[in-house]
């Protein structure tokens, strides 16, 4: 199965998920609407097919805007812009076995994830999960360090910019009535679409970006709420 029916399955997945639980859950008086900014720390790495020996994982970091929008009880959608740091550290050994270094790459995305936010909790203290589709675009590509002599695919120029993939996170929050929100949620990324040119005569079947996040979120609660519905 190709990567853009699995991205279908899941868009529909998700989508029928949030519908079903959207329309099963008791509508809250009021909505409640939050903006606000969350960053952390990322992990990256590449799933490649061949596979590329030596790869390690690249920590660098991430953050973005927030908006949400929750219009049922334990139910919501949350929309994000956020920038972040993908990569891979990549071990050059010789055909002798000598350490020669370590060859470093980073790219830069633009992120824009649109995601079911199911919580649950009182109305201070909450667990939350985040789920669903995101797309991104590469804006900067930096590498630096030695490279391998011999198997060379992999330091070639971004074949497909445009990124898309699947995002799930975990947290917990607290929301003050005087303060705004604060959070802390743990966040990973797969991305279903390849980095490099997966054709016939290509080098690559598979150059997927995977990524795990942890990040602490501020968000500012812009209408306040009255009482729910029993």
């Amino acid at each position: 199965m190709r990567g853009n029916q699995i991205y279908r399955l899941l868009w529909l997945l998700l989508m029928g998920i949030y519908t079903i639980t959207a329309h099963t859950q008791p509508r809250l008086r009021e909505t409640e609407m939050y903006i606000g900014v969350h960053g952390g720390m990322l992990a990256s790495t590449m799933i490649w097919q061949p596979n590329v020996s030596g790869t390690a994982l690249h920590f660098s970091g991430n953050g973005g805007a927030v908006f949400r929008y929750n219009n049922t009880k334990y139910c919501g959608v949350q929309v994000e812009l956020n920038y972040m740091q993908r990569g891979w550290h990549e071990k050059i050994n010789s055909t002798t076995g000598t350490d020669n270094g370590v060859y470093f790459r980073r790219l830069d995305y633009l992120e824009l994830p649109f995601l079911m936010h199911i919580y649950f909790g009182n109305q201070h203290w909450r667990g939350f999960l985040n789920a669903g589709p995101q797309a991104g675009y590469c804006l900067h590509d930096l590498s630096s360090g030695p490279r391998n002599l011999t198997d060379t695919a992999q330091y070639g120029a971004v074949y497909y910019p445009f990124d898309w993939g699947i995002a799930a996170g975990l947290g917990l929050y607290y929301r003050s009535y005087k303060a705004g929100v604060f959070q802390l949620e743990a966040r990973f990324n797969y991305s279903l679409s390849d980095l490099f040119d997966h054709r016939q005569t290509a080098y690559f079947n598979q150059s997927h970006a995977m990524n795990i996040s942890v990040n602490i979120g501020y968000l500012w609660e812009i209408k306040r709420k009255r009482k729910e519905q029993p």
